[in-house]
């Protein structure tokens, strides 16, 4: 039987207004679709005009314009809805999905259809469990102690993968793919005996191990330095950030 290795897998990214799960956009996403290894992958791929102002630094990453997406872009409701339907389908066919760093990516789709459909991404997968392939949480605990920058860019150099558009949704989404068929192809001895829904439930709790070993680098000492109001702890959710109460 194919592992999940070289098997059929899907994908998701998105480019945003920004880095706030709360606060920030959807400007375009991605889903990738390969039915296995080696597969010409299927790509559809949503521009969205977001109807809030798209910050010159978030343009300067993705190259997306206020402009081009007042012009261009669809709103948000009908697209966000897609974007949901689309993973829906994945979940149904039992096929795993790659998000890198899916606490962004997920959280961010939960947040935009709480705000423009009164729905959310677990009342969508209520009837299918989605089983979520990040690379990111795979290679930092496979290859815990290596230095280097673990971005998509920097993990597709370490794997060698290539990346053909960097910052483009549909680009980054079969990079990451990728990226996990090679992550699970140099650990196959750990990796290919555990299935998506093994790995999935695993992965929870690698992230959560990840974040709380992170947090003494990171935390701010009170003691020699204020606290810096935009300062966020890190959240050991995954793949997805529990909604904030509302009084938050």
């Amino acid at each position: 039987m194919t592992s999940w290795i070289e098997g059929p897998l899907a994908a998701f990214d998105t480019e945003t207004t920004g880095v706030d799960v709360e606060a920030d956009r959807i400007v375009s996403a991605a889903v990738v679709v390969q039915d296995a290894a080696g597969r010409v992958p299927r790509v559809t791929r949503w521009l969205v005009n977001p109807g809030v102002p798209v910050p010159e630094a978030s343009t300067a990453v993705h190259g997306l314009t206020e402009e081009h997406l007042q012009h261009h872009g669809r709103w948000p409701a009908p697209v966000i809805h897609e974007i949901a339907e689309a993973l829906t389908e994945q979940a149904a066919a039992g096929r795993p999905v790659v998000v890198m760093n899916a606490p962004f990516d997920l959280t961010l789709l939960d947040r935009e259809l709480r705000r423009h459909r009164a729905s959310s991404l677990g009342a969508r997968l209520d009837r299918a469990p989605l089983y979520v392939l990040d690379p990111l949480v795979l290679d930092r605990h496979l290859d815990r102690h290596r230095e280097g920058r673990r971005t998509l860019a920097g993990l597709c150099a370490h794997y060698g993968v290539e990346v053909e558009r960097a910052h483009d949704a549909a680009a980054d989404a079969r990079a990451a793919l990728e990226l996990v068929r090679a992550v699970g192809r140099r650990h196959a001895a750990r990796l290919e005996p555990l299935s998506a829904a093994e790995l999935h439930t695993l992965q929870a709790v690698w992230h959560a191990g990840q974040v709380r070993g992170a947090r003494p680098w990171f935390a701010p000492d009170a003691a020699r330095e204020p606290a810096d109001p935009a300062h966020k702890p890190a959240d050991p959710a995954w793949p997805l950030r529990p909604d904030l109460p509302a009084a938050a």
